[in-house]
């Protein structure tokens, strides 16, 4: 039986994000639609909503909060400050909080709403189909109990990482959570390359997005060190040797790495943290 059995769920935000949490609970059967609600300040959203789904919706984010026992924020980071303040004082302490908000940290939301009850995640697009990533971390304060409901949560999104230190939640926005837009600009790129040599790009698509989706099963299922992976493809002075050549002297590796940095660095800025440390 699911840890959240006749829990009140409530989203505040009907957005991409919050819907995907919504549709893989409803997908695994870890909480029915009736238990579940939603605000959003757009009507379209909670038609959309309410149609899709079946879940309850309005658009107050008090009605919302009121009486449930997971809140679940997952808005859009310049509206953090005005829905804080409208929660405020408003939250049962007793309320366990998931935030999905990118830079927000534990401690801005726990003083706002006075509940020491409090998990941050970072998800990543995947998790839309039910294929994501997510890092997350818990206050001391949150009870074996809730962790637990945490976790199926978290889960109807794909797979999932608990960390110890809230730090790693920056790590995690650079590495896996931006990671997604990586990965999208090397598929344009193998594309476009197809197309450059002759493929329609309907063709070239296919064969670089099953390429894409393939090795990246391959690897998991494998569970060798990429670098044992690539020498098992590359034979000595054949094609991919000399793709890869290419690839080095182009200082991809460089040059991957100090976008990921570059990522966490910011990600630590919008937390309000020194990004030079």
């Amino acid at each position: 039986m699911s840890n959240l059995a006749g829990t009140c769920i409530a989203f505040v935000g009907g957005g991409v994000m919050g819907e995907a949490v919504m549709r893989g609970l409803l997908g695994k059967q870890l909480a029915p639609a009736c238990m579940i609600v939603a605000s959003d300040p757009l009507e379209e959203r909670r038609t959309h909503l309410s149609a899709e789904l079946g879940v309850r919706v309005t658009d107050s984010n008090l009605q919302a909060v009121s009486g449930a026992q997971i809140m679940v924020l997952a808005i859009k980071p310049q509206m953090l400050a005005q829905v804080l303040a409208e929660l405020a004082g408003k939250v049962d302490p007793g309320t366990l909080v998931l935030t999905l908000v990118a830079g927000a940290r534990i401690e801005r939301i726990r003083q706002a709403l006075g509940t020491p009850a409090i998990v941050r995640l970072m998800p990543n697009t995947p998790g839309q189909v039910g294929e994501g990533i997510s890092v997350w971390t818990a206050t001391p304060q949150t009870t074996p109990e809730q962790r637990e409901q945490a976790q199926e949560i978290i889960g109807a999104l794909g797979e999932e990482i608990f960390v110890g230190d809230e730090e790693h939640l920056d790590m995690a926005t650079a590495l896996s959570g931006s990671g997604p837009a990586y990965v999208f600009l090397f598929l344009e790129a193998l594309i476009d390359a197809g197309v450059h040599m002759g493929f329609s790009r309907a063709v070239a698509q296919k064969l670089a997005l099953q390429t894409v989706r393939g090795s990246a099963i391959y690897a998991q299922k494998m569970g060798l060190h990429p670098a044992i992976l690539r020498n098992m493809v590359t034979s000595p002075g054949g094609t991919t040797a000399e793709g890869l050549y290419e690839l080095e002297k182009g200082n991809l590796r460089a040059t991957v790495s100090r976008a990921v940095w570059a990522a966490y660095q910011k990600a630590r800025s919008l937390g309000g943290l020194d990004s030079k440390s």
